[in-house]
């Protein structure tokens, strides 16, 4: 991972991302373990039953969806609504075909998966961060506490901010993960925020992916 002038670099135009290799992301998850967490002995926020329950209304533009930016890489997100305030780093695939997390030791950084939309340009961009690390937890453990209505910013290397508004969060079990579901297109900027999810245990990690889906709402700058 570079220094803060990586995150600068506007990157080529992305290829169509390989479903079948992104699914692997739900199928193995971050590496992560619950250690340090003593002062969260009951494990990062889940989602409730009204923010989980996504119609196929969600799905689609709105009248008001603002157009599309041009490609730009991410580099900050923020989330007032939990207290997320956090670089972005573009990352790629690892070497078992994955898609890589940022470095589990910085607990605040979250990564752009880079061979996908970038935040506002039109299709599915995809954020990603851990939930813990030795220490306690990290950039992503609250994604489980966002509502519908929750507003993500992503930061741009080009000064405009995409604003997101959720519409859904759901956690999908390792063997059952909606890869085209998750990272396909819809006709419109969409964002997905990924950590890992449900249930833990020592032996097995995360059970899961927890998964925020957000629409493009407005931009500024």
């Amino acid at each position: 991972m570079g220094g803060p002038e990586l995150w600068r670099v506007e990157p080529a135009a992305p290829r169509r991302p390989p479903w079948g290799v992104l699914a692997l992301l739900g199928l193995t998850g971050f590496a992560m373990v619950r250690s340090g967490l003593s002062d969260e002995a009951g494990g990062p926020p889940q989602p409730d039953a009204g923010t989980t329950a996504v119609s196929p209304a969600d799905r689609r533009p709105g009248p008001s969806a603002p157009p599309p930016l041009p490609r730009s890489a991410a580099t900050r997100v923020t989330i007032p609504s939990i207290k997320v305030s956090a670089p972005v780093v573009p990352v790629g695939l690892d070497k078992d075909g994955r898609i890589e997390a940022p470095p589990p030791a910085d607990p605040n950084l979250a990564g752009w998966y880079a061979d996908a939309p970038a935040p506002g340009e039109n299709g599915t961009a995809v954020v990603v961060g851990h939930v813990d690390n030795f220490s306690g937890p990290a950039v992503f453990y609250g994604l489980g506490a966002l509502k519908k209505g929750s507003a993500v910013r992503l930061t741009r290397a080009d000064g405009r901010t995409a604003v997101f508004e959720v519409y859904g969060v759901q956690v999908f079990g390792k063997k059952s993960f909606p890869a085209e579901r998750v990272y396909g297109a819809t006709g419109r900027p969409e964002l997905r925020l990924l950590t890992c999810g449900g249930g833990y245990s020592a032996g097995a990690g995360y059970a899961g992916n927890l998964v925020v889906f957000a629409r493009l709402a407005r931009t500024t700058g």
